[in-house]
Protein backbone atom coordinates (compact mmCIF):
# COMPACT_ATOMS: atom_id res chain seq x y z
CA UNK A 1 0.00 0.00 0.00
CA UNK A 2 1.19 3.72 -0.62
CA UNK A 3 2.07 5.86 1.90
CA UNK A 4 -0.44 8.91 2.07
CA UNK A 5 -1.19 11.66 4.38
CA UNK A 6 -4.74 11.46 6.30
CA UNK A 7 -5.28 15.50 5.18
CA UNK A 8 -5.75 14.11 1.43
CA UNK A 9 -8.64 12.10 1.98
CA UNK A 10 -12.12 13.12 2.66
CA UNK A 11 -12.47 10.14 5.30
CA UNK A 12 -10.15 9.56 8.12
CA UNK A 13 -9.70 9.41 11.84
CA UNK A 14 -11.17 11.69 14.52
CA UNK A 15 -7.91 11.27 16.05
CA UNK A 16 -5.26 11.53 13.01
CA UNK A 17 -3.92 15.07 14.29
CA UNK A 18 -2.91 13.13 17.68
CA UNK A 19 -1.72 9.93 15.39
CA UNK A 20 0.25 12.00 13.66
CA UNK A 21 2.04 13.73 16.11
CA UNK A 22 3.04 10.63 18.02
CA UNK A 23 4.80 9.23 14.66
CA UNK A 24 2.37 7.55 12.95
CA UNK A 25 2.95 6.21 9.38
CA UNK A 26 -0.05 6.36 7.54
CA UNK A 27 -1.05 4.07 4.52
CA UNK A 28 -3.92 3.94 1.83
CA UNK A 29 -7.32 1.36 2.63
CA UNK A 30 -9.63 1.40 0.49
CA UNK A 31 -10.85 5.23 0.25
CA UNK A 32 -8.92 6.03 3.14
CA UNK A 33 -5.91 6.89 5.43
CA UNK A 34 -5.07 4.61 7.91
CA UNK A 35 -2.00 4.50 10.93
CA UNK A 36 0.03 1.20 9.97
CA UNK A 37 2.97 1.54 12.02
CA UNK A 38 4.33 4.18 14.15
CA UNK A 39 7.89 5.31 13.83
CA UNK A 40 10.59 4.14 16.26
CA UNK A 41 8.11 2.14 17.55
CA UNK A 42 10.10 -1.53 17.85
CA UNK A 43 8.29 -4.01 17.38
CA UNK A 44 4.92 -3.34 17.66
CA UNK A 45 3.62 -7.18 17.09
CA UNK A 46 5.18 -7.90 20.63
CA UNK A 47 3.93 -5.04 22.19
CA UNK A 48 0.38 -5.64 21.17
CA UNK A 49 0.80 -9.10 22.32
CA UNK A 50 1.69 -7.49 25.77
CA UNK A 51 -0.51 -4.02 26.12
CA UNK A 52 -1.63 -2.39 22.69
CA UNK A 53 -3.84 0.17 21.69
CA UNK A 54 -4.34 0.64 18.04
CA UNK A 55 -7.27 3.06 16.17
CA UNK A 56 -9.41 1.72 13.65
CA UNK A 57 -11.82 4.31 13.21
CA UNK A 58 -11.10 5.04 9.32
CA UNK A 59 -12.45 1.12 8.49
CA UNK A 60 -15.96 0.84 7.45
CA UNK A 61 -18.73 0.41 9.38
CA UNK A 62 -22.42 0.58 9.51
CA UNK A 63 -25.31 -0.07 11.36
CA UNK A 64 -29.29 -0.48 11.24
CA UNK A 65 -31.79 -0.32 13.71
CA UNK A 66 -35.92 -0.88 14.07
CA UNK A 67 -38.11 -3.79 14.89
CA UNK A 68 -37.72 -4.98 11.07
CA UNK A 69 -33.60 -4.89 10.92
CA UNK A 70 -33.74 -8.31 12.41
CA UNK A 71 -35.42 -9.77 9.52
CA UNK A 72 -34.47 -7.62 7.04
CA UNK A 73 -30.45 -8.76 7.78
CA UNK A 74 -31.59 -12.22 7.05
CA UNK A 75 -33.14 -11.76 3.93
CA UNK A 76 -29.75 -9.75 3.16
CA UNK A 77 -27.65 -13.28 3.90
CA UNK A 78 -26.18 -11.74 7.02
CA UNK A 79 -25.71 -14.43 9.98
CA UNK A 80 -27.09 -12.33 13.19
CA UNK A 81 -26.21 -13.37 16.63
CA UNK A 82 -28.70 -15.09 18.36
CA UNK A 83 -29.81 -12.09 21.31
CA UNK A 84 -28.37 -9.16 22.51
CA UNK A 85 -24.75 -8.49 23.81
CA UNK A 86 -23.19 -10.83 21.16
CA UNK A 87 -21.71 -10.61 18.01
CA UNK A 88 -20.94 -12.98 15.22
CA UNK A 89 -18.24 -13.63 12.54
CA UNK A 90 -19.26 -13.39 9.19
CA UNK A 91 -18.12 -15.51 6.33
CA UNK A 92 -15.82 -12.81 4.78
CA UNK A 93 -14.58 -11.57 7.75
CA UNK A 94 -16.94 -8.54 9.24
CA UNK A 95 -18.12 -8.61 12.54
CA UNK A 96 -22.12 -8.43 13.06
CA UNK A 97 -23.09 -6.65 16.67
CA UNK A 98 -26.16 -6.96 18.41
CA UNK A 99 -26.58 -4.20 21.20
CA UNK A 100 -30.55 -5.29 21.20
CA UNK A 101 -33.03 -6.95 20.16
CA UNK A 102 -33.32 -4.91 17.00
CA UNK A 103 -30.15 -2.39 17.25
CA UNK A 104 -27.08 -4.03 15.05
CA UNK A 105 -23.94 -2.64 13.83
CA UNK A 106 -21.83 -4.18 11.30
CA UNK A 107 -18.06 -3.59 11.26
CA UNK A 108 -15.38 -4.56 8.48
CA UNK A 109 -12.63 -6.97 8.82
CA UNK A 110 -9.08 -5.68 9.03
CA UNK A 111 -7.83 -5.90 6.01
CA UNK A 112 -10.61 -3.92 4.88
CA UNK A 113 -11.97 -6.99 2.43
CA UNK A 114 -15.31 -7.05 3.51
CA UNK A 115 -17.99 -5.64 1.50
CA UNK A 116 -20.71 -5.95 3.64
CA UNK A 117 -21.21 -2.61 5.21
CA UNK A 118 -21.53 -0.98 1.57
CA UNK A 119 -23.30 -3.78 0.19
CA UNK A 120 -26.40 -3.24 3.27
CA UNK A 121 -25.50 0.75 2.78
CA UNK A 122 -26.76 0.29 -1.09
CA UNK A 123 -29.23 -2.36 -0.74
CA UNK A 124 -30.70 -0.55 2.20
CA UNK A 125 -34.36 1.76 1.63
CA UNK A 126 -36.76 3.31 3.67
CA UNK A 127 -40.23 1.51 2.79
CA UNK A 128 -43.07 2.47 3.95
CA UNK A 129 -44.56 0.00 6.58
CA UNK A 130 -41.15 -1.64 7.51
CA UNK A 131 -39.52 -0.49 10.62
CA UNK A 132 -35.70 -0.46 9.80
CA UNK A 133 -33.54 2.50 9.88
CA UNK A 134 -29.80 2.99 8.75
CA UNK A 135 -27.50 4.42 11.60
CA UNK A 136 -24.50 5.95 10.07
CA UNK A 137 -22.50 4.43 12.49
CA UNK A 138 -19.08 5.35 10.41
CA UNK A 139 -19.73 9.18 11.83
CA UNK A 140 -21.34 8.46 14.99
CA UNK A 141 -18.95 6.10 16.38
CA UNK A 142 -15.26 6.17 16.77
CA UNK A 143 -13.47 2.67 16.81
CA UNK A 144 -10.58 1.50 18.96
CA UNK A 145 -8.96 -2.02 19.98
CA UNK A 146 -7.26 -2.78 22.95
CA UNK A 147 -5.48 -5.98 22.89
CA UNK A 148 -2.63 -8.02 24.64
CA UNK A 149 -2.33 -9.94 28.10
CA UNK A 150 -2.60 -6.93 30.64
CA UNK A 151 -6.05 -5.21 28.33
CA UNK A 152 -8.30 -6.80 30.98
CA UNK A 153 -6.37 -4.99 33.67
CA UNK A 154 -5.91 -2.21 32.29
CA UNK A 155 -10.18 -1.92 31.23
CA UNK A 156 -10.96 -2.67 35.28
CA UNK A 157 -9.06 0.76 35.80
CA UNK A 158 -11.38 2.79 33.62
CA UNK A 159 -14.53 0.40 33.90
CA UNK A 160 -16.83 -1.29 36.05
CA UNK A 161 -17.65 -4.36 34.05
CA UNK A 162 -15.42 -7.91 34.53
CA UNK A 163 -13.68 -8.33 31.49
CA UNK A 164 -11.40 -11.16 32.46
CA UNK A 165 -11.19 -13.24 29.77
CA UNK A 166 -12.12 -15.60 32.13
CA UNK A 167 -15.53 -14.42 32.63
CA UNK A 168 -16.03 -12.05 29.63
CA UNK A 169 -16.51 -14.71 26.62
CA UNK A 170 -15.30 -14.11 23.21
CA UNK A 171 -18.05 -12.69 21.09
CA UNK A 172 -19.41 -11.14 23.87
CA UNK A 173 -20.65 -7.18 24.36
CA UNK A 174 -21.15 -4.84 27.30
CA UNK A 175 -22.50 -1.54 26.93
CA UNK A 176 -21.11 0.65 30.00
CA UNK A 177 -19.08 3.46 30.99
CA UNK A 178 -15.70 3.41 29.89
CA UNK A 179 -13.51 6.30 31.17
CA UNK A 180 -16.84 8.29 32.48
CA UNK A 181 -18.79 8.06 28.76
CA UNK A 182 -20.81 5.58 27.15
CA UNK A 183 -19.17 2.97 25.00
CA UNK A 184 -19.94 -0.91 23.33
CA UNK A 185 -16.98 -2.63 24.52
CA UNK A 186 -16.60 -6.00 22.46
CA UNK A 187 -14.25 -9.38 22.89
CA UNK A 188 -13.13 -10.07 19.34
CA UNK A 189 -9.54 -12.06 20.41
CA UNK A 190 -6.98 -11.29 17.60
CA UNK A 191 -5.64 -15.10 17.10
CA UNK A 192 -4.67 -16.45 20.65
CA UNK A 193 -3.71 -12.54 21.73
CA UNK A 194 -6.92 -10.84 23.85
CA UNK A 195 -8.40 -8.12 22.12
CA UNK A 196 -11.40 -5.76 22.84
CA UNK A 197 -13.10 -3.41 19.97
CA UNK A 198 -14.11 -0.25 21.62
CA UNK A 199 -16.92 2.23 20.03
CA UNK A 200 -17.62 5.20 21.95
CA UNK A 201 -19.50 8.70 20.33
CA UNK A 202 -16.96 10.14 17.74
CA UNK A 203 -16.99 13.59 19.43
CA UNK A 204 -15.64 12.13 22.53
CA UNK A 205 -12.27 10.42 20.52
CA UNK A 206 -10.15 13.06 21.51
CA UNK A 207 -11.16 12.11 25.07
CA UNK A 208 -11.22 8.96 24.76
CA UNK A 209 -7.63 8.20 23.49
CA UNK A 210 -5.50 9.67 25.48
CA UNK A 211 -7.32 8.61 28.60
CA UNK A 212 -6.75 5.36 27.54
CA UNK A 213 -3.01 6.16 26.54
CA UNK A 214 -2.71 7.20 30.26
CA UNK A 215 -3.94 3.86 31.70
CA UNK A 216 -1.78 1.32 30.14
CA UNK A 217 1.10 3.61 31.16
CA UNK A 218 1.62 1.61 34.09
CA UNK A 219 1.65 -1.63 32.00
CA UNK A 220 4.38 -0.48 29.97
CA UNK A 221 1.95 -0.48 27.10
CA UNK A 222 1.91 1.15 23.80
CA UNK A 223 0.24 2.81 20.52
CA UNK A 224 0.30 0.13 17.74
CA UNK A 225 -0.64 0.05 14.00
CA UNK A 226 -2.68 -1.84 12.06
CA UNK A 227 -0.14 -3.90 10.50
CA UNK A 228 0.65 -5.76 13.96
CA UNK A 229 -2.82 -6.38 14.56
CA UNK A 230 -2.61 -8.33 11.06
CA UNK A 231 0.32 -10.02 12.48
CA UNK A 232 -1.57 -11.44 15.19
CA UNK A 233 -4.48 -13.21 13.52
Amino acid sequence: MATTQPAQHLRRSMIYRVLTEAGAEFEVLADTAVAMRYADGGDEVVLARHMGLADLSPLSRTGFKGGDTPDWLVTQHVAIPDGPGQARRQSDGALVLRLSADDHVIVSDLHARSELPARLEASWQLSAGRMCYHMPRAESYCWFVITGECATEMLAKVCGVDLRVDKFDEGRIAQTSLARINAVIVRNDLGTTPAFYVLADSASADYLWPCLVDAMQEFEGGIVGLAALRALV
